[in-house]
């Protein structure tokens, strides 16, 4: 089974294709994703990356406190996402 982790203080030109390289290094990737702006379609800064339990150990390890396209990354396992109330228009 695999494990979600966070990865924060994205620059925000960076893309999916280079956040999965970054983390192949310590194992397969079977996803990453940067999270963007609904709105405006703009990065928001942060991403998820999907990897097998063991890798994804020794990549938020790894990586973590790590420079990346000028930022220092913040990484860590992600925690589920909290419930929010529905959106009233």
């Amino acid at each position: 089974m695999g494990k979600s982790i966070y990865v924060g203080n994205l620059s925000y030109s960076s893309t999916e294709d280079e956040l999965r390289e970054l983390f192949e290094q310590f194992g397969e990737v079977h996803s990453a994703r940067v999270i963007s702006d609904r709105e405006t379609g703009k990065s928001r800064g942060f991403g998820f990356v999907e990897m097998a339990s063991v890798d994804a150990e020794l990549a938020i390890e790894s990586v973590n406190g790590t420079v990346f396209a000028g930022r220092t990354l913040r990484v860590n396992e992600a925690r589920p996402r909290e419930p929010r109330p529905p959106r009233r228009w």
